[in-house]
Parts: C-alpha cells; structure tokens; sequence
C-alpha cells in the first residue's frame, strides 16, 4: 500500500453528492487578525487553499494511477505533490536511511485529466524539493498530536523557500466533510526545523447527511479565537458537495466563502 502507518489517502471515486446540513460549531484556532485583514491576506488564504484542495485531489488520483501498476509492497510510504505550469506531478517513495535524499519508486504525471506512471528501478535519488518536504512531514508529524482518527498530509511551497506541511482529518465516509483539528506547520527551507505551527482548528466536527430533498444553501461555522478564516476553510468549499458557501465568524467579523472561494468580510453582527 502507498500509505504511511498515520496518514491515508482515500479514494473519492463514486462519492454521491449529498445535501450538506449547516451546524453551528465552536472552534478555537491560533493567533488571529487584531484589525480588519486586507483583501490581499484573504487572497493568499483563498490561493492556498486552493493549491490544498489541488493537492489533495492530485494526490489521490496520483494514488490510483500508481496502483493499477502493481508496484513493490513496502517499495513507497511517502507521497509529495508539486504543482507544474502543465499540471500536478506526484512522486512516491521514501527517505533514505541517512534521511540525505528522497527515494523515488514512482512518479505520476498529469496530462490532461489523466495520470502517466514512470517507475524507477533502482529508485531516482531527489536531494530538492522532495527531500526538504519529506523532511518537513517527518518533523511535523512528530510533533503532532491530532484527533484520533486518519489524517491526509499535504506539502506547499512558502515565502522565503520555507514550505507550509498541514495535517488535516481524512474523509473516511461517503457524504461526510471532516473540518477541524487540524495544524499547519512552517518548516525551515531544508526541512529540518520547525519555525512555526499554527493550529487552524482545535475541535472537529463531520457534517451529517441531511434528507436529500433539504436544498442547503451555505455552511456555518464560527472561530472563537481567530478573526481571520482558515486554508482549511477554503478546501472544505472547494471539496464539499454539493458545493455551497461557507460563512466563518469570528470575534469581530464575519466572512463569506464564496463557492468560487472568492472571501468577503463584513463587520461581525451585533
């Protein structure tokens, strides 16, 4: 299996759309805005998440490609994405013993709408981005302490040549959007250090299937501790069905997740 021991990918193949019932949760997350954010801080949430819900998806589509080719047991325990001008690339594999490179068993590429399999055999020895993220999941995933329960990871590229690892809860059931306890880490640019974590959500919640016959027209949640709306916010829009918009208060304001994940703020109703 293509799967580390903590953390899964699930195949979202066949899900049904189902209507998505709104609930009011309490969520506390990390450090928020002390003033209105500037339409460019809800840019770059709405920009990450997106490239979150692009590497989710790539990563198991990826995974399925992979494994119609009947690969090693045991060859592979790491999946990292990077996103192409031309598309997502996934490469699977495993740190070295000496943790000095990333092992390269099987790299998908996107083409379209599909994914070609390159396999390697002896394996591509990466000493760049594949290291440093590998390095990065290895450092978060041993500090982390989530919810007991399979966790997705994900790799992006930050500021500075640092890159954002998150942790966030896997859909394990038809229908069933987890949100909640979730981290996003700041590794160092090799991947040996954390320089910051930013829990986004502390509670979790998974949305209850309502009567197909509900039209649910948008999702509510609120932060208690945080003004601004999380990346995990935006990737719940964007892989949510039916798609629907996601409304976040805060302490002061209130924020409308568009289902083009476009943000919008207003001032938090008396």
């Amino acid at each position: 299996m293509l799967r580390s021991i903590h953390v899964v990918r699930m195949n979202r193949k066949g899900l049904v759309p189902v209507a998505f019932l709104a609930v009011l949760l309490l969520f506390v997350a990390g450090a928020g805005a002390a003033s209105r954010p500037s339409a460019a801080e809800l840019t770059a949430i709405t920009e990450r998440g997106r490239l979150l819900a692009g590497y989710d998806a790539a990563a198991w589509q990826a995974t399925d490609a992979v494994l119609a080719t009947h690969p090693k047991e045991g060859s592979s325990n790491r999946y990292i994405a990077h996103k192409t001008e031309t598309g997502w690339v996934v490469d699977f594999g495993r740190l070295s013993v000496t943790e000095d490179k990333f092992l390269v068993v099987s790299e998908a590429i996107q083409s379209g709408g599909q994914y070609t399999v390159k396999s390697f055999d002896p394996a591509r020895e990466d000493t760049g981005w594949n290291l440093a993220a590998a390095r990065g999941i290895e450092m978060a995933m041993r500090d982390f302490h989530g919810a007991d329960r399979p966790y997705n990871v994900a790799v992006l590229p930050a500021d500075g040549g640092s890159l954002y690892v998150y942790l966030y809860p896997a859909q394990v059931k038809e229908g069933v959007y987890p949100l909640g306890a979730d981290v996003r880490y700041r590794i160092s640019p090799d991947g040996t250090k954390i320089t910051e974590k930013r829990q986004m959500h502390k509670s979790i919640i998974e949305s209850v299937s309502a009567d197909p016959k509900v039209k649910v027209e948008t999702g509510y949640h609120t932060h208690v501790l945080s003004d601004l709306p999380e990346d995990t916010d935006v990737f719940l829009v964007l892989t949510r069905l039916p798609h629907v918009p996601e409304i976040v208060v805060t302490q002061h304001y209130m924020y409308t997740i568009a289902t083009d994940c476009t943000i919008t703020v207003s001032d938090r109703p008396k």
